[in-house]
């Protein structure tokens, strides 16, 4: 395991979805911003991220692009007041939002969940990495794991939000308030649950195999011919 192996596997982690949010939450709790305020400003390092991807790399950075997705989707709800049930439901917008990119991301075959789940899974080491880069690009039933992953997590997500929506029109305001939390609590654990045991769990499996038998074949000497 090397660091500077760890520090590049979670960096796209801290720089599209650890600075975005912690910015906001910053900004919002912290600096006594409004929600409109700290979801503007908080929205200027995925701005950036995905502009710089689509100008320079010609690529679309997914889990920037996600947050600001989630930041606009956030900024248009802000706008919405009057209605305490209307307020309770536009809570899952934001659950929505992120499902719905999810899932489009797993339709279009670059599953935005995987950037969340490698660094877990190849935990730093260098040896791992390899492995997963050689299943990535050679192992069908990998690929297929890597999709399943995120395609849990979109439909968790989308999940929470129905349910939400729904409590939100026929239970008593009171309950929601409280209830919203433990609904989104209960989806988080689904979701690590079911993405762990159908997807992460059969990947890591997978990569500690492919890792450990490049090991053995990089040992096992060469036969000299005579």
């Amino acid at each position: 395991m090397t660091t500077n192996t760890k520090r590049a596997n979670l960096a796209p982690l801290l720089v599209d979805v650890a600075v975005p949010v912690g910015g906001y939450y910053l900004l919002k709790n912290g600096f006594g911003m409004s929600t409109l305020a700290a979801l503007g400003w908080s929205s200027v390092v995925p701005a950036l991220r995905t502009a710089w991807g689509a100008v320079k790399e010609r690529t679309v950075n997914g889990l920037a692009a996600l947050i600001l997705f989630v930041n606009v989707v956030g900024l248009l709800l802000s706008l919405v007041s009057g209605d305490p049930r209307l307020m309770l439901a536009k809570d899952s917008g934001v659950s929505s939002a992120i499902g719905i990119g999810i899932l489009v991301s797993v339709a279009l075959g670059r599953p935005m969940m995987t950037a969340a789940m490698k660094p877990w899974v190849v935990k730093g080491d260098a040896g791992r990495e390899e492995a997963w880069g050689r299943l990535a690009s050679g192992s069908a039933r990998f690929r297929r794991a890597e999709k399943v992953f995120s395609l849990v997590w979109g439909v968790v997500l989308l999940a929470e939000c129905l349910v939400r929506v729904v409590g939100a029109y026929t239970l008593p305001v009171d309950t929601m308030v409280w209830l919203g939390t433990v609904i989104l609590a209960v989806a988080m654990a689904l979701g690590f649950l079911l993405s762990g045991a159908l997807a992460a769990g059969p990947m890591a499996h997978m990569v500690i195999a492919e890792a450990k038998g490049s090991r053995s074949t990089a040992g096992t000497p060469v036969p000299v011919q005579v």
